[in-house]
């Protein structure tokens, strides 16, 4: 055994021979554990690497990295073990078998880009498939989830909502795939708040909405619908563009069902408070066309009406707006 110079990256720091037991363990010679570990030899870890068959490489690791690195494998290999297809011989050759049931969704999850998010995409397979099982170990999946979260999380807040907004996207799949309503009330107190970033935040919240009313639990989606409407209230008065946009996007996830009437009447009122200060004609229109899309017709056609004949004759918004009116005036009062 030779202890080369440590300055020069090119020699070799330690050589020696050992052999495989027959326990299948290697024991590491007394002068190098003496040399790399001269306190104690408990809790050591090391990260075994085999590129080639005659070739295995360890590399020593911290404890708290060796114990998440770990976790991550055993979710990896149970990923691999738990979609890998089986193969049937069809005429000489393999044929894989579709795989039956559910499958994750993983365009849903991953909308925005973030650091962590190819490290995530085997977790939530596996914890996607422990959903699938019957029966469901139901905490033993949010135990993945929670550490998930905790490993993940960093100092950057941007990163952190895209790696919730994945997580809440995931969650809402599982969620009405597998019919698993209480999550909702999980992610309402866990993960919802901590979001940072006003635009994710409306996104997760959106997430949970449509999730809600296919469950039909409108009395979630009417939470979630307040919290939007009190994110709208925190933009300044000068953000109308996305003051607008965000009451756009609320009125598309929302008007299609109807089952929930308090939804639309909380909406409205906010909309009409947002009519009553804003100048601009265009974004009038634009609360005039939300409120059509919401079934208030009587309510649109006034309120188009009364802005039609208060407009000056040269305004070029004149003759839209009597399009409106007459539009609105065909359509029957709900």
């Amino acid at each position: 055994m030779e202890n080369q110079d440590k300055d020069d990256p090119e020699k070799i720091y330690f050589e020696d021979i050992v052999n495989l037991k027959k326990s299948g363990g290697i024991t590491i010679p007394k002068n190098i554990r003496d040399e790399l570990f001269p306190e104690s030899i408990e809790n050591i870890f090391f990260k075994i690497y085999v590129k080639e068959k005659d070739k295995i490489i360890l590399e020593i690791l911290p404890e708290e990295e060796a114990k998440k690195l770990s976790e991550e494998l055993k979710l990896k290999k149970a990923t691999q073990q738990k979609i890998k297809p089986k193969s049937k011989e069809v005429g000489g050759r393999k044929k894989k078998e579709k795989v039956l049931g559910p499958q994750p969704d993983f365009g849903r999850y991953f909308v925005y880009d973030f650091k962590a998010q190819q490290k995530l995409r085997p977790i939530l397979e596996s914890i996607f498939y422990k959903f699938a099982e019957t029966p469901i170990n139901f905490d033993d999946a949010m135990g993945r989830i929670k550490y998930e979260l905790v490993s993940y999380l960093g100092s950057n807040n941007i990163e952190n909502a895209r790696l919730y907004f994945s997580v809440i996207n995931f969650l809402c799949d599982v969620i009405e795939k597998f019919n698993i309503p209480n999550l909702i009330e999980w992610i309402n107190d866990k993960i919802i708040d901590n979001i940072k970033s006003k635009f994710l935040y409306e996104q997760s919240l959106l997430s949970l909405i449509s999730t809600s009313n296919k469950m039909q639990k409108y009395e979630k989606s009417e939470i979630f619908v307040n919290k939007i409407l009190n994110n709208i209230d925190s933009y300044s008065k000068n953000e109308l563009y996305n003051i607008l946009n965000s009451f756009e996007n609320l009125v598309k996830i929302v008007y299609k069902d109807r089952s929930y009437p308090q939804i639309f009447e909380l909406i409205k009122e906010k909309l009409l408070i947002y009519l009553k200060e804003i100048e601009d004609v265009d974004y009038k229109i634009q609360i005039i066309e939300m409120l059509e899309n919401l079934k208030f017709i009587e309510t649109a056609y006034n309120i188009a009406k009364e802005i039609s004949m208060n407009l000056p004759p040269e305004s070029h918004r004149v003759e839209l707006l009597r399009e409106i009116v007459k539009r609105l005036h065909k359509k029957p009062i709900v």
